[in-house]
């Protein structure tokens, strides 16, 4: 072969594009869970370490779209959505009682449903409350816990987003108390969600808080999460029980907090510390979601992690 025509060869096969293995395929599924029809997403191997992912208001599984894929080629990777969220069934408030203890129980038979024996946590905001009443109950089924902006102590708790939401649960029966949450469930408060407390706002898709916000308008759908909000007040007084679940199981736990979030803000993290022996902490530069602006920084970390503690 002359040198013109090795070169051309050679050529040919440093231009030749090459072509990335195909990420793990997402399904999406429901099962059911009594009369309840429970959407969720799932990837990765039926036998691989299971990872239960539980979302925060106002979204749903939707919030791990970009996740899943990044860990489904090790681990089976299961995220649902509460009932009255997401593509779940949405049952209206006269047949099903929104409170944090139901929603609990739904989760817990969903994972009897889908054969999750064991699995990892990954809990953020309202999937706090969720997950550490499933772990409290059955320490035996989870095998680490990976927490981003969800608490479990009353520090973090005592800012003012929180305050007309602790005047509701003083008066429970004041209209005017729960109509002052209303707002809540709107577009504006949609968005600053996901874009308070970030550099680089641009970095997240309004396809994110737009998905949302269509859930959160359908009809009666605002008084399920007015009902939810005054139900968050049940779960401070369980926050002993959860700390010494943590005291006494010492579950393996990955911290990994977005610090600009006024919600949850750090104070919520910190705490933490005094409890779990085997903890990895992580304040993010990241705001209330975020997987949206963090989310392959947050998906090495979980690797890592769940490589020496998932089973």
């Amino acid at each position: 072969m002359s040198r013109a025509s090795l070169l051309a060869a050679a050529l040919t096969l440093t231009a030749a594009p090459v072509l990335a293995a195909d990420p793990p395929k997402v399904l999406h599924k429901s099962v059911k869970v009594g009369e309840l029809d429970i959407f969720y997403r799932e990837a990765g191997p039926k036998d691989a370490p299971a990872v239960l992912l539980l979302h925060g208001f106002p979204t749903s599984s939707q919030m791990f779209r970009n996740l899943i894929p990044q860990l489904a080629d090790r681990y089976r990777v299961i995220a649902p959505d509460y009932p009255g969220f997401g593509n779940s069934s949405m049952p209206s408030r006269d047949t099903f009682s929104y409170t944090f203890d139901n929603l609990a129980s739904v989760v817990e038979r969903f994972t009897e449903a889908v054969g999750l024996k064991k699995y990892a946590l990954y809990v953020q905001d309202y999937g706090a409350p969720v997950g550490y009443r499933l772990a409290s109950k059955h320490p035996e089924r989870v095998t680490a816990i990976v927490v981003q902006n969800g608490n479990a102590y009353e520090e973090g708790l005592d800012n003012d987003f929180w305050k007309p939401i602790k005047a509701y649960w003083k008066e429970p029966a004041s209209k005017e108390k729960r109509e002052a949450l209303r707002p809540f469930t709107k577009l504006d408060a949609t968005k600053w969600q996901y874009t308070h407390g970030l550099k680089n706002p641009e970095l997240v898709p309004p396809d994110a808080w737009i998905t949302d916000q269509y859930f959160l308008d359908r009809p009666g759908n605002a008084d399920i999460q007015l009902d939810l909000f005054l139900s968050y007040g049940s779960n401070p007084p369980l926050y002993p029980k959860w700390q010494e679940y943590f005291r006494k199981h010492q579950p393996p736990a990955l911290i990994a907090w977005g610090k600009n979030d006024s919600i949850f803000p750090p104070a919520g993290a910190e705490p933490y510390k005094r409890d779990l022996k085997t903890l990895e902490f992580h304040l993010l530069d990241a705001g209330h979601f975020a997987l949206e602006t963090n989310g392959t920084e947050i998906a090495k970390l979980m690797r890592e992690f769940l490589a020496k503690h998932a089973k």
